[in-house]
């Protein structure tokens, strides 16, 4: 038998936490195997590739901060990159540091084993390759998975079905074609406004209307630009002290609606609307606690909407009844304005369910629709799809998915006890989602590149989050999430978005304070953590 080939490390995925941790790991001097499914670097971005894609995070802040001169020489052109700049930088990473002869593209990883007696990870692969390596890290990221829906007779349709996050490469033919979107998440906003200039005819099939704010994209300053780059280090370092970990250049107002009248707080949330993007969400200092300064900002947006579609109508099936910013906030880039085109039309799902894909179509419970092609803009399996996917077995051979079986539950978001020496990057009971994502990855890989070395300059064969520490932490994290907004409506930091999965906030709101508990464990002899 063919024995197995030994790295130090074994990192899966190659996006932008799987490039950086291989760094990381380079710098210790460490042999490191990346293992990436798709056929290139970029995670997200090389698999997102729908009409509209592009980040929501400012260019300046969505970036690597670990290299000065990569980030001094790299120029963005707009305000918010298109999915195909992102990628084109992270190539640009990934040559410039070499990082391509350490990574095993098309490549999936199917198993996880640890093996206890010799304190290693056995990793197997679709291609049939044994590996093992000390340390396991998933860099599978937080929005990965997607959500395939059951919806009987799918497989009878005619025409091509494609899943925004599994876009084809070669682009998909929409001129001339009668198109349907399902879903009006982030993708499908993105999306829409794109396809409907191209199609013939659009029909967006909706469960629940969507809070979505203008990006206002525009060509970036250069004088800003170099006001940024001048004192780089300084942005960075204020970026992480901001709550959402972005927009240190806009922070968030220190007032709330209860303490304006509502003249002022309609010049204020207008001021903020003309800004565009996430800074509207700064209007009031506590949007997602305060259901006044909610309900101010909800009303604001809702009348917005009703302003720009033209037929009230439809006006009112895009007005969403729920607290706003309680679902993952959405910018646009003329989305309710695209419901005025004649060729678009809207069908609501809660009043007219879908029953059947037919092979001409859509059959809901009202009308059968023809289409030509149809688009899934129906999400993704976040924070714990990627990671389940993999039967990944830790000591006794308990999976993560009998683990996981009633929810997430693990240490900071970075350890899972009874699975020593594996270590998820921006997992749930972290941040992630919650902050400007770049941000949370460079914080995730250092700590654990820090905590790699600890173990080796003091001869530690094994690290793993105690029992104890995992069930305080989880309850820390149902705490923090219950005292906001965000659990007031359905959503995916929830799960609600996948039947069946367990209702468990998998995110921890609060950055900095976050940041702080990571050091204060480090301080004190990495404290909920046994090393062995």
């Amino acid at each position: 038998m063919k024995s197995a080939a030994k790295f130090d490390v074994i990192i899966v995925g190659a996006g932008i936490s799987g490039l950086y941790m291989l760094f990381q790991m380079r710098e210790l001097g460490l042999s490191a195997l990346v293992i990436e499914a798709g056929g290139g670097v970029g995670g997200t971005w090389y698999w997102n590739r729908y009409p509209g894609a592009r980040c929501d995070t400012d260019t300046i802040e969505y970036s690597y901060s670990f290299d000065e001169d990569l980030q001094q020489e790299w120029v963005w052109p707009e305000r918010y990159p298109t999915q195909s700049e992102i990628l084109n930088y992270l190539n640009h990473v990934a040559d410039r540091f070499d990082l391509r002869k350490d990574i095993r593209f098309n490549t999936r990883v199917e198993a996880a084993v640890f093996d206890e007696k010799a304190r290693r990870w056995q990793v197997g692969t679709d291609d049939g390759a044994a590996l093992t390596a000390r340390f396991l890290i998933m860099a599978t990221g937080s929005i990965s998975e997607p959500n395939i829906p059951k919806i009987d007779g799918m497989e009878s349709f005619r025409g091509p079905i494609h899943h925004t996050a599994r876009w084809p490469h070669e682009g998909v033919e929409l001129a001339g074609k009668r198109v349907a979107v399902i879903g009006t998440g982030s993708s499908a906003v993105q999306a829409i406004p794109v396809i409907a200039e191209q199609a013939a005819q659009l029909t967006v099939f909706q469960r629940s209307p969507q809070w979505s704010v203008p990006a206002h994209n525009r060509p970036v300053d250069p004088d800003f630009v170099a006001e940024i780059k001048a004192d780089y280090a300084g942005f960075r370092a204020r970026n992480r002290l901001e709550s959402g970990a972005q927009l240190s250049h806009i922070p968030a107002n220190d007032f709330s609606a209860a303490e304006l009248s509502e003249e002022e707080r309609r010049r204020v949330l207008e001021e903020r609307w003309q800004l565009g993007g996430f800074p509207f969400f700064g209007a009031f200092k506590d949007i997602t606690v305060s259901l006044e300064s909610n309900k101010a900002t909800a009303d604001f947006v809702r009348d917005k909407i009703r302003a720009i579609v033209n037929d009230p109508a439809v006006a009112e099936m895009l007005t969403p009844d729920y607290t706003i910013h309680c679902k993952r906030p959405v910018l646009d880039s003329g989305y309710f304005e695209t419901y005025n085109r004649p060729n678009v039309r809207l069908v609501d799902l809660r009043a007219t369910p879908i029953q059947a894909i037919r092979p001409s179509g859509i059959r809901t419970s009202e009308a059968e629709h023809e289409f030509d092609l149809i688009v899934l803009a129906t999400g993704f399996d976040n924070m714990t799809g990627a990671l389940l996917r993999i039967d990944i077995r830790g000591r006794g051979g308990l999976s993560l998915r009998e683990a996981w079986a009633e929810g997430p539950v693990n240490y900071l978001g970075l350890q899972v006890s009874g699975f020593p020496n594996l270590f998820t990057i921006t997992g749930p009971g972290s941040p992630s989602v919650l902050t400007n994502m770049m941000v949370a990855i460079e914080q995730h890989v250092e700590w654990v590149a820090e905590c790699i070395r600890f173990m080796i300059s003091n001869d530690h064969a094994l690290i793993e989050a105690t029992e104890e520490a995992q069930v305080a932490w989880v309850a820390r994290v149902n705490e923090v999430a219950n005292a906001t907004l965000w659990v007031s409506c359905h959503n995916w930091y929830q799960g609600d978005n996948i039947p069946g999965k367990p209702r468990v906030f998998m995110p921890l709101p609060g950055f900095p304070p976050y940041v702080e508990k990571c050091e204060d464990v480090v301080a004190n002899g990495y404290a909920g953590f046994l090393l062995s």
